[in-house]
């Protein structure tokens, strides 16, 4: 296949070079100078800027820089990149696909980079040109290695068609492979594939700073738990999402380690966060009218004999298959419980901001 990668850093690097060794005819394009120097000095195809005017179809991997910008992604070059690339597109008569690699917020490759390239370009998207998404999960100390073989490539196009041709480039790689209809779901994909290990890493920072307040192991407790509880061994357990936990034991332990860890001087901001998700999804399934609020109550509490989630899963389980039922008196009290206003909190600093709400905006 005929193929051009916009940006040639670490990811458009391994990409371009993985897809070359396979085979392909591939032409990396970068706008720095030096980088282009480099690429043409180690023998591969790098150009400043993209030339489509005699290519037949083609895929374009758009793996352009998105750092972030506080809050929020800085897609300064990856919109001078996607302009850019619209203004090559109107020099050619061919369907070239437009691949979506970097990271962004979902939404992006139809709600930006669809509407940036029809305007450059002329062309409209599904006639003019194709869109598709295919975000990358290379680690930056072993980008190539990943590359050549994943773990997992996820391909997001409403384009059949595309979907064959991304699914035929990357076949070979090996690796399980998931492809989407919409490529939201795609980019959606890669946000919350970082976001849970970040969460996860943070949260055993937190559970370590309870272990060196106690004088104990953490890699001994770490250890044992990946193996111990479900949420770690079982890739479908609390996965499903959309319903609180319950039960006997997650409601209980979750407050009272809370209690605990305040009491020995540790502020826990994620198990409080924790917490407080949990509240507003056991408020929503009561509204719902999902389940009756003496119900919402036992389960919080802790005196229900059974669970919100069922082995597959969170959600309600088993014990909420009874249709549904109007709130009762009981919701006060649930709600009184898990009420935020209960947690423990640090004091407040000279800003008059608790160090668990983070920066005031």
């Amino acid at each position: 296949m005929r193929i051009f990668v916009v940006g040639s850093g670490v990811v458009g690097t391994a990409t371009g070079r993985g897809l070359l060794d396979a085979g392909h005819r591939v032409t990396f394009i970068d706008v720095s100078p030096e980088r282009v120097a480099f690429l043409n000095e180690i023998g591969l195809d790098a150009r400043p800027e993209i030339d489509l005017g005699s290519e037949g179809d083609s895929l374009v991997f758009l793996t352009l820089p998105t750092p972030n910008a506080g809050s929020r992604y800085d897609l300064t070059a990856f919109v001078a990149g996607t302009r850019d690339l619209g203004r090559a597109l109107c020099e050619t008569s061919a369907v070239h696909t437009v691949v979506v690699r970097s990271t962004v917020d979902p939404g992006t490759t139809e709600g930006l980079v669809g509407p940036l390239l029809e305007q450059e370009s002329g062309l409209r998207q599904g006639s003019g040109f194709l869109l598709a998404s295919n975000p990358e999960f290379l680690r930056a100390s072993s980008a190539a290695e990943d590359f050549r073989w994943p773990w997992m490539t996820v391909i997001g196009a409403r384009n059949r068609r595309v979907q064959e041709r991304l699914a035929e480039l990357f076949a070979p790689f090996g690796g399980t492979m998931r492809i989407f209809d919409n490529p939201t779901t795609a980019e959606f994909v890669k946000c919350a594939h970082n976001i849970f290990n970040a969460t996860k890493i943070s949260f055993w920072n937190e559970m370590h700073v309870v272990a060196e307040r106690l004088q104990i192991d953490l890699g001994a407790v770490s250890e044992t738990v990946s193996r111990s509880a479900e949420a770690s061994f079982n890739p479908a357990y609390g996965t499903r999402g959309g319903a609180p936990y319950g039960g006997v034991c997650l409601p209980k332990d979750t407050m009272a380690f809370l209690g605990f860890a305040a009491g020995v001087g540790v502020d826990m901001p994620i198990l409080r966060s924790v917490i407080e998700m949990n509240s507003r999804f056991v408020d929503r399934a009561a509204a719902d009218g999902a389940v009756s609020g003496e119900r919402v109550a036992e389960l919080v509490g802790g005196r229900a004999a059974d669970s919100l989630g069922d082995r597959s899963g969170n959600g309600f389980g088993d014990g909420f298959g009874g249709g549904a039922t109007e709130p009762g008196p009981g919701l006060a009290s649930a709600r009184a419980l898990w009420s935020p206003d209960r947690l423990p909190r640090q004091p407040r600093d000279s800003r008059g901001v608790e160090a668990t709400e983070g920066a005031p905006r």
